[in-house]
Formats: structure tokens, C-alpha cells, sequence
């Protein structure tokens, strides 16, 4: 299947279409590794005493009459409790149950100072205690068993964007200032630099559950948020600070610019089941990312997530799984066609080495790009499997030239007849006379009006675009052959089946995923050619209880064995009806002779009798090729009867006389 068509992005280079069917998959696949690894081990008896541990029992029992302060400080210790202008958000009478009028919400402005705006710190410091306790520890009234808490960053630190260092080839404008440019040359290529993010939002959770745990029987992809005791007995609430729904659109550098700080505060109680599917996922978002993930993948699940309706998402979902499947096996059937494939009749071979320049230029514009090498990886296994189709599809063999040097020497198969090569060689003639102009087209706009690292890579930036956009038409010349020869029988329709459905379940994730509307439009335009391919199925059909015109048996095929014996039984029951024929022939002549002989003798007219002979002589001629049609048709009427008793399953041949 051609790539899905994407609009060229910014710079001069096409935009890559997010593609959350892998994406899920893989954190269903990571997700399931890391809680095999990570699963809970701690003692589950007394070294000394042999006896068994006691299980982990909650210390708050629910309903508890809380107090909640956040206080905010620019140091990760907080002690200054009785400094009211460090109080960020004070809320009382809150219940450790499911009660309404539970949730809490308040909006302020900060003013940072100078500190925090030089990539300096702000933390939020969060207390949860019991009524008539204290949070202080130097107060006469604090308890450590009533009080829970929790320290967060208000800002966040996220890597400086690296610049690109592109500049228009004709003007020689530089898209980024040089003294930028110069700054980051003299830190060094592989130096990081972290600046600080605003959260607008800081929504407190306390995870409300109250389950016995046995000794080493926490998971433990939960057990690292979780508060005990000194001795490890019991657990605290879960202190959970979520910024599950907050996306990196919503964040903002801290500067000058920014001289107030707008911040959200929510609070309410959260079940232990979405509480730990949010972990869960955002532990599967931070593997993905340490492995290479696409930054900005997980924000596309998340709004998703939030903007979708539940049923369409359910939906989705399902199809999701169904997608992963149909890949698999579309995959897995190309390979195998490819692998059994003898004859190349009827098969475009002009548009796999193009596929195989596509790919190729894909392959090294991920490259020039610094993507991330799973992505890589992945586009150079596509390249190589592309590459192993011309082996199939043509003769290559490598011959040493006169100055001992290797050179390609690629033929094309006997089996490539005369009238598919012709078919072929005018399809893409037509199908580069479309690609040429477009292609030149695009390269002078992004030339022109487009910044670019190098010739080098405005090239590759040219070509990717055109193939991403205007690949789709890669598809036609089979099209055309299908046409001219009137026939798909050559065509692998399993793995032709697996990637259309896969396409049509692209269509459905366009209406999902947040994307230009021109872009989300270019998502159906592989549809029309896959429509087009099965009204050609529909006007060509293929018989699979016979042997199509390229000497294929299809999927229901006989065996080698069966088509010899098979022949070899048509072959005697042929050879029998003709001798029959020559029989019933000789003595139907020889009665007529006899006729002929009497009735002279009795007319006595020898110019009559010899003018009925020569009559009657013709007539015999003529019925000697009409009995050899007989025995043809004969023939091949037995052929198909036997070589169908066959398939079906019977283990004597029928003969039809």
C-alpha cells in the first residue's frame, strides 16, 4: 500500500501522520514487561521469628474530618509554617469519604520573582491533616500518623528546543538569530539545555481505598507513590498529584514576559481504579519516551481521550485491535506471495523499483531529520523488504567487469511477457509524466520560500514531500495493466484485502485524531484507488475451479501429482473416443460404398452412381473434422469434469464419454 498522503509542514518538510494504532499496541506490549520485572518482592515473614509478616492495612479508615493547606516556596524543605503570605490555598472541613460537596477549586495569580524567572524554582507544598492536629512538626499538636504530605514542582523543565540552523538557499536568510545560533555552537552539540515551564493547572488527589494488602503483595508500579509508616506496616492515603490532562500545549516558558502566573487549584477524591490507570499509562508514556517515542504522541491519546465520545472511542478501540491484526496479516501474505511468486505476468514489476526509491529516500530524509531510531529501524526494514521484492520480481545476479570491480546486473524474468511489459513501461509513462512536474513544482516553492540545512537536505525534503503527498498515484499502473489485460488474477488479493481494510480503519481514526481538515481529507484519497481496484475484481472475477490465462491454479490449486494424473487419465479417455470415432467413420464409408454399388448395378447408370459418389464424397470429408471437433471437445469437457471430481475430493476419475 502506497504511504498515506501528508501536507507538507513548516520548513519545507512534510509532517509525519501520527500513527496511535502502534503507539497503543506498544504500551499494551511495554506495559505488560515492566509489571513482569517490576513486581512486588518485598519479605513476606520474620527473619528471626519465621513467623508470617502482617498484611498492610490502611491507617486513615475513612471519613476523617481533614484540613488542607498548600503552601508554595521557592526551597524543596518547607519550614516557614507561620508565614501566612507562603499560604497558597487553605481549605477546611473536608471528608475522607465520597460526600457531596467534596470538591474544592480555587484560582489565583502569582508574581514570581526574579529567581523564578531565571530557570530558578517554585514548589507547592501540600498538607493533609486530621482535625485538632497540626501540620508543623515543632507544634505541640502534630501527629505524624494524621498528617499526610507531599511536595511538586509549580514549574517544569523540558529541554530547549535544538536549533536547526536552516536559512533560505536563495536569500540566504537565516530562520533562527546567528547569535543564537552562536551560543549553541559554543556549548557543544551534545550539551542539554533545560529552561522552565509554567503548569497552569495542579489538580490534588487523595486515592481513596482502604484495601488489605498481604506482605509483598503491592504491585509495584503503585507501591512507589504510596506513604508507610517507620516500620512499613500500614499506608497512608495516596497523595497524587495529577497532571494526567495536562498537555504540553498548555505550558509556557517563564521569562520576562511572563511577570504574572496564572494557577488552577482542584481537589477531590479519586478511585483506586483510575488511579492507578493513570500511573499505569503515564509509566507506559515514560518508557515509550526513554525508548524513543515521538515527543508529543502521548498528548495526541490523552485529548483523544478527552474529546472523543465514548462510543465512537469504544468503537475505536475495538477497530484498533482488528487493525494490528489485519497489518500482520497483510505483512505476513506479501511476504509469502513474494516468496512463491514464478511468473510476473500480469504484475506491475516497473512500480516495485519505484516503491524501492520511495522508500529508499523516506529511509534518509528519518536520517538527516535526527529521528528517533525506532522509527528508523522500522523504515529500513520496509526498505529492505522492498529491496528482496527485486529478486523476486527480476533476474539479479552481480558480474565482475573487466577492472575487477562488482556491477548489478538486473534483467527482466521470462515470465514478464512482452504485452505486460508494454502495459507497464506505458503506465509509468503516464504516471511519471504526472510525478515530474508535480515534483518539480514543489521543489521550486520550498526552494523559494522554504528554509533548509543544506541543498542536501532540501533535496530530501523535496522528494519526501511529493512522495508523502502524491504517493498514492503509485498504486495506478497496476490499474492500467488490470484494464488492458482484463484481469486481476495476478493480483495477491489476500494481502490486497488486509491493507484495504486497514485503510478504511485509517478513514475512521481521521475523524479521531486533531489534524487539518485538508490533511484529513488526503487520509480518503487511497480509498478511491482501492474502490477502483475492486470494481476491477468485480468486472474481472477470477474462476478459482480452473487455471487462469498465466497458468495459475489459484488458491484451490492441485497438486503437481494431481494435474499429471489427472492428464494422464484425460489423455486415455481422448485417445479412446477418437478411436471409436475412426471406427463408427470407416464403417459408415464402407456402407455407403455398398449402397452405391448396388444401385448401379440395378439402374444401370454409371454416370449417375459416379456423380452420387462424388456427391456423397465431400459429404464424408466434411464429416471427418466435425468428428475431431467432437473428440475436442470431448476431450476438454472430460478434462474439466476430472480435474473438479478432483478438487472436490473423489479418488476415482470420472470420464465423461
Amino acid at each position: 500500500m502506497a504511504a498515506r498522503g501528508a501536507n507538507g509542514g513548516g520548513n519545507g518538510q512534510p509532517q509525519r501522520q501520527f500513527s496511535w494504532i502502534g503507539l497503543a499496541m506498544n504500551l499494551l506490549i511495554m506495559y505488560g514487561i515492566y509489571s513482569y520485572f517490576t513486581r512486588s518482592s518485598g519479605p513476606t515473614h520474620d527473619t528471626a521469628t519465621g513467623k508470617a509478616l502482617p498484611p498492610h492495612r490502611a491507617i486513615f479508615k475513612g471519613s476523617e474530618r481533614l484540613h488542607l493547606r498548600v503552601f508554595m516556596d521557592e526551597e524543596a524543605d518547607f519550614k516557614d509554617f507561620n508565614n501566612t503570605e507562603k499560604v497558597l490555598w487553605a481549605e477546611d472541613d473536608i471528608f475522607f469519604d465520597w460526600r457531596d460537596g467534596g470538591d474544592r477549586s480555587k484560582e489565583v495569580n502569582i508574581t514570581p520573582s526574579a529567581n523564578v524567572m531565571n530557570n530558578g524554582t517554585l514548589y507547592a507544598h501540600v498538607y493533609f491533616y486530621k482535625h485538632g492536629y497540626s501540620p508543623d512538626p515543632n507544634s505541640p499538636l502534630y501527629k505524624r500518623s494524621a498528617v499526610i504530605t507531599r511536595s511538586r514542582l509549580l514549574n517544569e523543565y523540558l529541554k530547549k528546543p535544538k536549533l536547526k540552523g536552516r536559512k533560505n538557499l536563495i536569500s540566504g536568510e537565516l530562520e533562527d538569530s546567528p547569535e543564537a545560533l552562536a551560543e549553541q555552537e559554543a556549548r557543544g552539540k551534545e550539551e542539554l539545555v533545560y529552561i522552565s515551564f509554567w503548569r497552569p493547572n495542579m489538580t490534588i488527589n487523595l486515592v481513596h481505598d482502604m484495601t488489605v494488602f498481604p506482605r509483598g503483595g503491592i504491585p509495584q508500579q503503585i507501591k512507589d507513590h504510596m506513604q508507610f509508616d517507620k516500620n512499613g506496616d500500614n499506608y497512608y492515603p495516596t497523595l497524587y498529584f495529577n497532571n494526567f490532562w495536562l498537555l504540553r500545549e498548555h505550558l509556557y516558558p517563564i521569562n520576562e514576559t511572563t511577570p504574572v502566573l496564572p494557577l488552577r487549584l482542584d481537589f477531590f477524591l479519586l478511585s483506586m481504579w483510575k488511579w492507578q490507570m493513570m500511573v499505569q499509562m503515564d509509566q507506559s508514556f515514560a518508557m515509550q519516551e526513554s525508548l524513543g517515542a515521538v515527543e508529543g504522541e502521548k498528548d495526541e491519546v490523552k485529548r483523544m481521550l478527552m474529546e472523543t465520545n465514548p462510543w465512537l472511542l469504544g468503537v475505536t478501540f475495538f477497530v484498533s485491535i482488528l487493525h494490528s491484526v489485519f497489518d500482520f496479516m497483510a505483512f505476513k501474505n506479501d511476504i509469502t506471495f513474494w516468496k512463491e511468486r514464478k511468473s510476473m505476468e500480469g504484475l506491475s514489476v516497473r512500480s516495485i523499483f519505484l516503491s524501492v526509491f520511495m522508500q529508499g529516500v523516506i529511509f534518509l530524509y528519518l536520517l538527516d531529520n535526527d529521528t528517533s531510531w525506532l522509527i528508523v529501524i522500522s523504515s529500513g526494514v520496509g526498505l529492505a523488504i522492498e529491496a528482496w521484492k527485486i529478486t523476486k520480481a527480476a533476474d539479479v545476479s552481480i558480474q565482475r567487469t573487466a577492472s575487477g570491480f562488482p556491477k548489478l546486473i538486473i534483467k527482466d524474468k521470462a515470465s514478464y511477457t512482452a504485452t505486460t511489459k508494454e502495459y507497464d513501461d506505458k503506465a509509468m509513462k503516464w504516471l511519471y509524466g504526472a510525478l515530474f512536474p508535480l515534483t518539480i513544482c514543489y521543489s521550486i516553492y520550498s526552494l523559494m520560500y522554504d528554509s533548509h540545512k543544506s541543498w542536501y537536505s532540501w533535496v530530501l525534503g523535496s522528494l519526501t514531500g511529493c512522495i508523502y503527498t502524491f504517493g498514492f498515484i503509485m498504486m495506478t499502473p497496476q490499474l492500467f495493466i488490470n484494464y488492458k489485460l482484463k484481469s486481476v488474477a495476478a493480483m495477491p488479493w489476500r494481502t490486497f484485502i488486509y491493507k484495504a481494510l486497514n485503510t478504511f480503519v485509517d478513514d475512521l481514526f481521521a475523524f479521531i485524531i486533531k489534524m487539518p481538515t485538508m490533511h484529513r481529507l488526503a487520509c480518503f484519497r487511497d480509498d478511491i484507488v482501492f474502490l477502483i481496484f475492486l470494481y476491477q475484481r468485480w468486472i474481472y472475477p477470477v474462476d478459482k475451479s480452473r487455471f487462469n490465462e498465466y497458468g495459475q491454479g489459484g488458491e484451490d490449486a492441485p497438486t503437481t501429482s494431481d494435474v499429471t494424473t489427472t492428464s494422464a487419465g484425460t489423455t486415455n479417455a481422448a485417445t479412446t473416443l477418437a478411436t471409436k470415432a475412426r471406427d463408427n467413420s470407416s464403417k459408415d464409408t464402407n456402407s455407403e460404398n455398398e449402397q452405391d454399388d448396388s444401385s448401379s448395378e440395378e439402374e444401370g447408370s454409371s454416370s449417375s452412381s459416379s456423380s452420387d459418389s462424388e456427391s456423397e464424397a465431400p459429404t464424408d470429408t466434411a464429416t471427418a473434422p466435425t468428428s475431431a471437433g467432437a473428440i475436442s471437445d470431448e476431450a476438454s469437457t472430460s478434462t474439466t469434469a476430472t480435474t473438479a471430481t478432483k478438487r472436490k475430493g473423489h479418488t476415482q476419475l470420472q470420464q465423461v464419454d
